[in-house]
């Protein structure tokens, strides 16, 4: 807002103060004049939201016949819709692995990335130039967080919080079959069953209620997940 429009603002509610005292005080608290005053990051993603997509790893530890073996899961989220996507499972994240990844995300068909323009992603080193270059080839610039910043990339950290708190950190995983299993069930729960305070809490699917019937469960993974619904008269 520039100085006339908070000098309006602050009239509407019964405050009347000269522009040069609007203009002193913002510079004493170190605010550029509106032109060139910076948005800020959460007002650049809520203004942008159809436009980004946000990226990140995480991590669960799978029985093996080599032991235990920490296995790495990428997953992208629209941040307009809240829908996701499981971009892939590997235990060693190679350069190779992450350029197939890119190059799926923005495949001109069915890519994940089709019609944005960001990419968030924080400063792991998987995520290298190659990685950069071909998401720039098809339009997406990536958009690198600050170093311990992880708020920056909340969208996908809160996923990331919820599949680890309401579905993997509940289970235990025999080979990777068992994670991807667990994985894909929860990413339909997630998209089919469980509503979502920030789009209003309503399903992604967007599927409404069916009405008048008797109240019906169904559940997931012998009962980590769970979800009620009314039968269709």
């Amino acid at each position: 807002m520039g100085y006339a429009r908070i000098q309006g603002a602050l009239k509407h509610l019964n405050h009347r103060v000269a522009r040069s005292t609007i203009a002193k005080t913002l510079k004493e608290n170190g605010m550029k004049p509106a032109p060139d005053r910076p948005m800020s990051w959460s007002t650049f993603v809520r203004s942008h939201a159809h436009l980004i997509a946000a990226v990140d790893f995480f991590t669960t530890e799978v029985w093996t016949a080599r032991g235990l073996v920490t296995h790495y899961t990428l997953v992208v989220i629209d941040i307009a819709t809240r829908r996701v996507y499981l971009a892939g499972t590997t235990p060693n994240p190679v350069s190779e692995f992450m350029q197939q990844i890119a190059r799926n995300l923005t495949d001109c068909e069915d890519g994940f990335l089709l019609g944005k323009r960001f990419l968030i992603h924080d400063r792991d080193t998987v995520f290298s130039s190659a990685f950069r270059s071909i998401l720039a080839s098809a339009g997406v610039k990536a958009l690198l967080t600050s170093y311990q910043a992880p708020n920056m990339n909340a969208y996908a950290e809160r996923f990331i919080r919820s599949i680890k708190s309401e579905c993997l950190g509940q289970m235990i995983f025999v080979g990777q079959r068992s994670l991807d299993r667990a994985i894909k069930e929860f990413v339909e729960h997630y998209h089919d069953e469980r509503s979502h305070q920030g789009i209003g809490n309503r399903l992604i699917s967007g599927a409404g209620p069916q009405c008048m019937g008797s109240v019906q469960g169904r559940q997931r993974l012998g009962g980590v997940l769970s979800y009620y619904h009314q039968e269709a008269a």
